[in-house]
């Protein structure tokens, strides 16, 4: 009787921290800019998430002997979902760090009085004393690559390499260095439990996670949340809970995916053989559908065809893209434009004519400035051009890629091509997040848009037999959405990408009949 009423004012206890956890985490959250957060990646766990995350990991552990790290444990939500859910086991030992001082300040009030260890101390510089843990489990920062200065960068490869000889892209995110740094703290057979973003499963920069999954531990289970239904307020991303054990495994064996509704009860389920996932790029095609065959593989792809790029990166847009009337009220030379495309949002038709002149037949056409002179024979050749370019000195000729040309106003040197593809979207029941653009005129496109340049064996049938532009976007068109979206990968909301290489392994067959 008295353990139980114990337990109950333990439980009581929890919930009075819980609420002061929550109150204190909003707190800070709402007086950081939501640009600072994204920077440094803070996006804190929702408890009920913590919750059904915990109780999984600890359904797993072996021992009743609980030993627990969170390398990265803001104000404690992993650390509240511990005390919840660990029932009869024994926590012995319980580190959390964390860099930020508030959020430190918070986790240090609550859970050092249950003797847990709180540090205020950067998790990727420290080294493990005393014993190894045999559960981890974290929400890692999500600072994507371009927040992590070169030198970081350097520092945290040298340390991984070292600990796990594993090379780490360099568009990795933070959360990538967290996890193979944690390594050297499991102890063997140890859980570990990671809510990271989806995306490593699909991208190139994500083949040092796989590696170290696939070669290095044991990988259990990865539960992905359908996007649609992101888990986090104010992050658009698409997550996944990675689980493993800190044991090596030669031989095969299965690996559970799950999929959508939540990761005690998920839509989806299907056991995957670990020597599948060896050759298999794109991991986010489990559970939902089933092993690629050797016939899929040989298949006919786009990239068979076409050779895809990105559309022109101008560096910004609002000052090198003008209307006619505004290159006319700067009296602008139009010698230094050419047409480009709008975005995909403002351009209404699939189809895009052409007059004579080779300028778009739509509502309202732009012009992409384009010059490679340099300024001392600009202002001889055309003042009010170089007036205008002096009006963007000290902001867009600023900017990352401005300021890395030779000449901060010069484009990269793009020819038109009849085929594009909008690289990003949402779909809904009358639309496609992908749409293929049969362009007749010869303006380029931006970023926004990929563009598929023909080879030069279909280039020449087009060339003899210009009907075959619209038999190609045809069949283009007819590409199903879902063999489009199996190439690419999903983001928090359901926003929907893929990129140049991406698109180049669509499969479309029909172009074989058709060449």
């Amino acid at each position: 009787m008295g353990t139980q009423n114990l337990r109950l004012e333990l439980s009581r206890d929890l919930i009075d921290v819980e609420s002061i956890r929550m109150n204190e985490q909003q707190k800070i959250d709402s007086k950081k800019e939501i640009e600072e957060r994204r920077r440094r990646g803070q996006f804190a766990t929702p408890i009920d998430l913590a919750d059904e995350i915990t109780a999984y990991g600890l359904s797993v552990l072996s021992t009743d002997d609980i030993s627990f790290l969170e390398p990265a444990v803001g104000t404690g939500a992993f650390i509240s979902a511990l005390l919840r859910n660990c029932k009869d086991k024994y926590i012995s030992k319980c580190i959390g760090y964390e860099i930020d001082k508030q959020y430190f300040d918070v986790a240090s009030s609550l859970w050092s009085y249950h003797g847990f260890e709180m540090k205020n101390l950067d998790f990727t510089m420290q080294n493990p004393s005393g014993k190894q843990v045999n559960l981890l489990i974290s929400n890692p920062p999500y600072v994507r690559h371009h927040y992590i200065t070169v030198e970081e960068k350097t520092r945290l490869n040298k340390l991984v390499y070292n600990e796990v000889g594993i090379n780490i892209s360099g568009l990795a995110g933070l959360y990538s260095y967290f996890m193979l740094l944690s390594h050297k703290w499991l102890a063997p057979g140890a859980v570990s439990g990671w809510l990271i973003p989806s995306e490593f499963m699909d991208v190139n920069y994500g083949e040092a996670l796989k590696e170290y999954l696939l070669n290095h531990v044991r990988l259990l289970r990865i539960h992905r949340y359908d996007p649609q239904n992101s888990q986090f307020n104010d992050a658009l991303v698409s997550s996944a809970v990675v689980w493993f054990i800190n044991e090596k495994c030669e031989d095969d064996y299965e690996v559970e995916f799950t999929f959508g509704g939540t990761h005690t009860l998920p839509q989806k389920r299907k056991l995957v053989r670990k020597s599948v996932l060896s050759s298999e790029r794109k991991w986010t095609r489990f559970p939902e559908q089933d092993v690629r065959s050797t016939d899929m593989q040989r298949i006919t792809q786009l990239g068979d065809y076409f050779d895809i790029k990105r559309g022109l990166a101008t560096g910004d847009n609002n000052f090198f893209i003008l209307t006619k009337e505004q290159i006319e009220e700067r009296g602008l030379d139009m010698s230094f434009f050419i047409p480009i495309l709008p975005s995909p949002r403002k351009l209404k038709t699939d189809e895009v004519l052409s007059d004579k002149m080779g300028i778009p037949q739509i509502d309202t056409p732009y012009f992409l400035l384009r010059c490679s002179l340099p300024e001392d024979e600009i202002k001889e050749k055309s003042p009010a051009l170089w007036s205008y370019l002096q009006t963007g000195k000290d902001t867009t000729a600023k900017k990352y890629l401005c300021k890395s040309r030779r000449l901060w106003y010069m484009q990269e040197n793009r020819t038109a091509t009849p085929f594009l593809c909008s690289y990003m979207g949402r779909s809904s029941e009358s639309r496609s997040p992908f749409r293929f653009i049969l362009n007749h005129s010869d303006a380029v496109a931006t970023n926004s848009y990929l563009m598929l340049y023909p080879k030069p064996g279909l280039e020449r049938l087009i060339a003899e037999n210009t009907a075959l532009l619209n038999k190609v976007w045809d069949i283009l068109c007819s590409i199903g959405n879902k063999s489009i979206e199996n190439e690419g990968r999903v983001y928090g909301g359901g926003l929907k990408k893929i990129e140049p290489k991406e698109l180049a392994k669509v499969p479309c067959q029909e172009l074989d009949f058709l060449c």
